[in-house]
């Protein structure tokens, strides 16, 4: 049976927010990141785009070549706010979706057509969104999650796109092959450098080749040329979650040792995140009294992966939720409400040296264990 897989992308989401909130940068070039010299771009407008602006270049470079540019510094929680409204609006009507990242979902309306019509939903969502909203957003549709997502893209600004299952050569076969997902810019170098530009010539290589060449990757790359992703949708789920917990050997009231515990308890957690590319939006703090009674509290927050961010308030939620000064046996942290992402919400700050720390802390920790980095205030925990 072919499948109807919907991929739909919140068009150049940070500055459509912030079009919402402040209508003046309607039609404008404009810059969400960070502010001073050092800062990133985390996303630009179409006007901006037609500079030779991008995300992730430099703030410095990127007003050189936009010196009419409006820079924004971006709002975490703004950001998080509509992501989840518009997830929302999608988990009322959707049969079955998948939360990508912060600003794009996948829907599965297989056997759609024999009730409603596919093509007709999803537009009837999508118009849903944008009035709700004020917010545009595209999508594509085609029989899986590759063709989809780069169907988005071709729909872009604020358009839809359907590629039927008989037109997906047609379709994919003149677009470069930097339009395929997994061909980053390592990759597109490589296949460049064997004369291969355009996604037909791609499709049309020996497997073998490709394999030899990109290791594993080359097999799905090749696949993905092709049309061919059997992907399946991956069901969205609130309490999805990533947890750990301790418990002393002796029952304990020592205050900065157990503070000291959780800095040691986020930061594994935050790395868990970062190496498995998720970002979360709810952390809970659990403690259990020596009685056996136990206490949870939790927050929503933006999403985030960063240690300063959730170790701030992991800190805050034990202050609240430990007020009977009763000796302790066990203190937890879980971390839910995951995302497929990266932390590009950290080029929202003037200075991104704690995102290059947390990249080499990720380097230490992979090539010679979790505890080769540990923080100073944490390192009393850590020797006992």
């Amino acid at each position: 049976m072919v499948r109807h897989i919907v991929h739909m992308d919140m068009d150049t989401f940070f500055v459509s927010v912030e079009r919402l909130k402040n209508p003046e940068l309607l039609g404008k070039p404009v810059i969400v990141g960070g502010t001073s010299g050092r800062g990133v771009v985390a996303s630009c407008s179409y006007e901006a785009r037609t500079y030779g602006v991008h995300s992730a270049m430099p703030m410095q470079l990127a007003l050189r070549l936009c010196r009419e540019a409006i820079v924004v510094k971006g709002d975490h929680e703004d950001y998080s706010k509509f992501s989840h409204i518009v997830t929302e609006i999608i988990a009322e009507k959707a049969p079955a979706y998948e939360k990508s990242s912060i600003d794009e979902h996948f829907i599965d309306m297989t056997g759609m057509d024999d009730f409603f019509g596919s093509f007709k939903f999803t537009h009837e969502l999508r118009t849903k969104i944008i009035k709700e909203t004020g917010l545009p957003i595209s999508f594509g549709l085609s029989p899986n999650k590759t063709v989809s997502k780069i169907a988005t893209g071709e729909a872009k600004p604020n358009g839809e796109k359907e590629v039927l299952h008989t037109h997906i050569k047609p379709f994919m076969y003149p677009l470069s092959i930097r339009k395929i997902p997994m061909v980053g810019l390592k990759s597109y170098k490589t296949l460049r450098n064997l004369g291969i530009d355009k996604i037909g010539t791609l499709a049309e290589m020996p497997q073998q080749m490709l394999i030899r060449v990109l290791g594993e990757n080359g097999r799905i790359i090749w696949l993905r040329a092709n049309g061919e992703d059997n992907t399946p949708i991956i069901p969205y789920s609130e309490q999805k979650s990533i947890s750990t917990e301790r418990t002393f050997q002796q029952d304990t009231i020592d205050i900065k040792n157990i503070q000291s515990l959780l800095l040691n308890m986020v930061g594994e957690l935050c790395h868990t995140l970062r190496k498995q590319q998720k970002l979360s939006a709810c952390i809970a703090v659990k403690i259990r009294y020596s009685n056996f009674d136990t206490e949870t509290k939790q927050r929503l927050i933006p999403y985030t992966s960063s240690d300063h961010i959730l170790i701030q308030e992991a800190l805050a939620l034990f202050k609240k939720l430990y007020q009977r000064r009763m000796l302790i046996r066990l203190v937890g942290v879980r971390v839910s409400h995951l995302v497929h992402g990266t932390e590009q919400l950290n080029m929202f700050e003037d200075r991104i040296e704690l995102h290059n720390l947390y990249q080499a802390m990720d380097k230490m920790k992979i090539r010679y264990g979790e505890k080769a980095v540990v923080r100073s205030s944490a390192l009393k925990e850590s020797k006992k």
